[in-house]
């Protein structure tokens, strides 16, 4: 008996990680309609987030859905944030992912050693972790994000 009860425990690990995953295409689905999508960047359609950082003068972030809406619940979003942006020490309640589309960033715990992320990079954000977010290039960065909660920022 003690040798099933593992093989038991996996099958039930098995069918809520199956059960997770399908709520979660069917949650995009509902997102799209069910159809296919494609977006053009010209099409994109970026809005004011009035959130600014360290420097007021260098301007907010800026926003344009994919899917889902960022203000309510699971999205996948392109942050538009100006060259030289500094966010403040921030919080957010869940996690997200993110990958640079153009321009350097950086995004690491409060006093971490900067790791510039060049497009095409990745990072991961865990919830309730406090850290900062940059954009070091010349040039504005686009970074595309993905949440499966709101997003919100928490200083």
């Amino acid at each position: 008996m003690k040798h099933t009860q593992p093989k038991l425990l996996a099958a039930i690990a098995l069918l809520a990680l199956s059960l997770v995953a399908n709520a979660a295409m069917e949650n995009k689905k509902e997102m799209t309609n069910g159809a296919s999508v494609n977006l053009p960047v010209t099409q994109l359609k970026y809005s004011d987030t009035g959130l600014f950082g360290v420097d007021k003068n260098v301007g907010s972030l800026k926003v344009a859905p994919a899917f889902g809406n960022f203000q309510s619940g699971a999205h996948g979003t392109f942050v538009k944030m100006p060259a030289g942006f500094v966010s403040e020490p921030h919080i957010h309640t869940g996690e997200y992912y993110a990958v640079v589309i153009s321009g350097v960033g950086v995004n690491g715990l409060q006093g971490s050693k900067d790791v510039a992320l060049p497009v095409g990079s990745y990072w991961s954000q865990k919830g309730g972790e406090n850290h900062v977010t940059k954009c070091i290039s010349p040039n504005e960065c686009i970074f595309f994000i993905n949440q499966s909660v709101k997003f919100d920022e928490i200083f």
